[in-house]
């Protein structure tokens, strides 16, 4: 469970998944790392039994409380902690944020670990205390210092982010890397971010690869897709594009967009896998599906051509359709290319120059081309040789040959001739 802060750190050339947030609360102490010892240690087992030896019912949770409660006063941080929870998720008959966060900051003064990190939570979203972000980012301090790595992964954030302390990248890197030493997977990853980036620490492809690789292999598909992608371009690990498509479907499997389109592109192109436009295509279609703009694109193409799909005008319209709303001006340029020929859907001139119009002011040399083809011919706009002139030179100075050649029979020098 996460608290309501994002803060994604960007990553140009990457479709990076997953944003940058706290995490909420923690729940029952059982683990034995936080139990302290002597009389207060045995205070907390006798009173966690209930929980341990029970069914989990109403009737447990009640006597859970009950012996929380007696070891709590008896000044049991763990059980004071133990209380809290069931406080704040109102089990065993009690509830109240106020006297969770009493019970939180009782345990957290003790100097609890847990409880220092619930209590920040409630600081942060303002639960049963006043929203004090400086006293939130506080107590994550205190508990990352005791070495509670989802303490270190907020505060981090909360450095990043510039939340109850001063914006300090730096500092923000050096927390995720307190986090990630200790296996935290999301740390794992946000670190390697900053490496591939050199946000808050230096640049580093071979770093970011080693803990895209560590989260990775504890099963994060976002870090399994950037490590696909850092594999299939040699960013620091050696080119490999059977081990990038291992990676890509990894993460594909567990619903990663950006991945399934990867994986889709490679057995469209047989990289790392035998070609197979048939598999390409379904991971293509999972893909745009979920909205990825490029694999909408492209699977408007495939049904265009009938490669790996059946040949499928319409299907080719509606999937351009969805990728040029999302604004991809290739799509737009084939949208305006079908409604010209009438292929998907009917043939309407202004409808196919607005969608050339659209592709060419993006600076899309074939819709560039296919205005000017519009302007010149009078088709769905006046005509008009001039302006058409001018969408052939725009074109033509991307190299479009078509548009040389129409500039050569107006008589005009193309760019760069």
């Amino acid at each position: 469970m996460r608290n309501r802060v994002a803060a994604a750190l960007a990553t140009p050339g990457r479709a990076v998944s997953g944003s940058l947030e706290p995490r909420e609360f923690l729940q029952e102490a059982g683990d034995r790392r936080f139990q302290p010892a002597g009389d207060e240690g045995r205070a907390h087992a006798l009173g966690a039994s209930a929980r341990i030896d029970g069914e989990g019912g109403t009737g447990d949770d009640g006597r859970a409380v009950s012996m929380y409660g007696r070891a709590a006063m008896q000044g049991a941080a763990l059980d004071q902690f133990n209380l809290a929870v069931m406080y704040q998720h109102g089990r065993g008959g009690v509830r109240g944020d106020a006297e969770a966060v009493a019970l939180y900051r009782t345990a957290a003064e003790r100097g609890l670990a847990v409880a220092q990190f619930n209590l920040a939570v409630m600081y942060f979203d303002g639960r049963g205390v006043a929203r004090d972000e400086t006293l939130a980012a506080r107590w994550y301090h205190k508990a990352a210092m005791q070495g509670l790595a989802s303490a270190q992964f907020n505060l981090a954030v909360m450095y990043f982010d510039g939340r109850g302390v001063a914006r300090d990248e730096a500092e923000a890197a050096f927390w995720f890397r307190k986090a990630a030493e200790q296996g935290d997977v999301e740390a794992q990853y946000f670190l390697a971010l900053s490496c591939l980036e050199g946000r808050g620490v230096a640049q580093d492809d071979v770093e970011a690869a080693h803990w895209f690789r560590q989260a990775a292999e504890q099963g994060l598909a976002c870090a399994q897709y950037n490590l696909g992608v850092s594999c299939s371009t040699g960013r620091g690990v050696a080119q490999d594009d059977i081990e990038a498509a291992h990676w890509y479907r990894k993460a594909a499997e567990q619903g990663h967009a950006g991945a399934q389109y990867s994986l889709g592109a490679a057995y469209c192109l047989g990289e790392g896998v035998a070609m197979d436009n048939i598999g390409g295509g379904i991971w293509l279609r999972e893909a745009a599906a979920q909205g990825h703009i490029c694999a909408q694109y492209n699977l408007g193409l495939m049904f265009v051509r009938g490669g790996g799909v059946g040949r499928d005008p319409g299907e080719a319209v509606s999937w351009f359709r969805k990728a040029a709303a999302q604004g991809n001006a290739s799509a737009k340029y084939y949208l305006g290319l079908m409604y010209a020929s009438g292929h998907g859907v009917a043939r309407d001139d202004k409808q196919a120059a607005i969608w050339f119009r659209e592709a060419a002011e993006e600076g899309n040399a074939d819709g560039q081309y296919g205005l000017a083809l519009m302007c010149a011919h009078g088709r769905g706009v006046a005509r008009n040789a001039a302006l058409a002139a001018i969408w052939y030179q725009k074109a033509a100075a991307q190299g479009h040959v078509r548009a040389r050649n129409e500039l050569r029979g107006l008589g005009a020098k193309a760019p760069g001739a």
